[in-house]
């Protein structure tokens, strides 16, 4: 297992870490709990160190489950990773009663990797008026915070303001090799390089979307190298970057504890020509996106409701890697806000910088996803 070197910190976690929040589950829902410890225990065994969960994951299952299973295990072993759920807060008491409620459902004295979870313009603009970095803080005097960092999930300027308004101990954003222009992306990775503020990442197989390629895309990968799953290549391009300490992976099968373990076993960073690859395979997919729509959100808000930009985001995603059952579900998930409700009013056109033919490219949505 490759280990990092966290000088800042004093810490040498695993550069693969156990995301728990995708475990396999039963029919109705809840954690396999005898499935996925044994993915945990197989994990551990070969040398993973670091373990995340958070207080929403599996509608509040995965830390007591994550909490029950580590109790074998010597506690200075590995690094434990949980958030505090911003977006479920409106006081400093609630901040409070949740995380003594995460001691307890964890079953720990301490949490090694605390972070204010999945913040964003409004939900950091709650952690600076209640309070509640003070509070960490002051956890932090006490032991039962290690680390205090944060992870991430918007525009890179609202990143660089958080980033820069103190010195954090850690934190963490989202980054792929598709996704190196979004949220905070390549520009807010070179910025926590320069701000000596230790990295890590999530979704770096885009939640899946990069296990598995069209074969007319795959094949520059697999004649490259026929025995690396095309997960790897996603893997080992977050974790070239030298200040990427841990790679979460939310791994939900068996299978998948393997295959991360065999890319992190002998990680090897890529070479030059491998990175040219990467690079061709992005081209490749962003290549077949349907429109230039970049979520920059001028369009909005639409009068009648539609989720402007999240129907064309699942309409390019579904261009690019071919995710049927994906794409329904998340047209599904927009509800009210589908592209069929649009009544081509024509106001967003007047607001799009990119100049797309919004009333136009809506009703292709519409077509596109009734013919999947």
């Amino acid at each position: 297992m490759e280990y990092s070197k966290i000088d800042k910190l004093g810490v040498s976690p695993s550069l693969l870490g156990f995301g728990c929040m995708r475990f396999p589950k039963n029919e109705d829902g809840t954690i396999d709990e005898k499935e996925a410890e044994r993915m945990i225990d197989h994990a551990m065994e070969q040398g993973v160190t670091y373990i995340d969960t958070a207080y929403p994951y599996h509608d509040g299952e995965s830390e007591p489950f994550v909490g029950k299973v580590l109790k074998k295990y010597n506690r200075k072993d590995f690094y434990l990773a949980t958030k505090l759920p911003m977006f479920q807060i409106d006081s400093l008491e609630q901040a409070k009663e949740i995380f003594e409620n995460q001691m307890k459902r964890l079953d720990v004295d301490y949490v090694d990797f605390y972070l204010l979870h999945a913040l964003n313009k409004d939900t950091w603009k709650k952690v600076v008026a209640l309070g509640i970095l003070p509070y960490c803080e002051e956890l932090k005097k006490q032991g039962r915070i290690k680390n205090l960092g944060f992870s991430f999930h918007d525009d890179y300027e609202v990143f660089e303001e958080i980033l820069n308004y103190r010195d954090w101990d850690f934190c963490q954003i989202q980054l792929n090799y598709i996704d190196t222009d979004i949220q905070a992306g390549m520009k807010g990775y070179k910025l926590t390089e320069e701000k000596n503020v230790p990295l890590v990442i999530m979704e770096p197989i885009k939640g899946g979307a990069l296990a598995s390629l069209s074969n007319d895309i795959a094949h520059v990968f697999t004649d490259y190298n026929p025995h690396a799953s095309i997960s790897s290549w996603a893997l080992r391009f977050v974790a070239s970057l030298p200040n990427v300490k841990v790679v979460l992976s939310g791994m939900s099968t068996y299978e998948q504890v393997e295959d991360n373990l065999k890319t992190f076993k002998d990680f090897k960073p890529l070479t030059t020509e491998e990175s040219q690859l990467v690079d061709q395979v992005a081209k490749m997919i962003k290549a077949r996106t349907n429109n230039g729509c970049t979520g920059c959100r001028y369009c909005m808000p639409c009068p009648f409701g539609v989720d402007i930009p999240g129907n064309f985001k699942l309409w390019n995603e579904y261009a690019m890697l071919s995710l049927k059952d994906t794409a329904i579900r998340r047209y599904k998930n927009l509800e009210k806000g589908q592209a069929e409700y649009c009544k081509k009013c024509g106001k967003c056109e007047k607001l799009c910088p990119q100049g797309i033919k919004i009333r136009e490219d809506l009703q292709r949505v519409i077509h596109d996803i009734n013919n999947l």
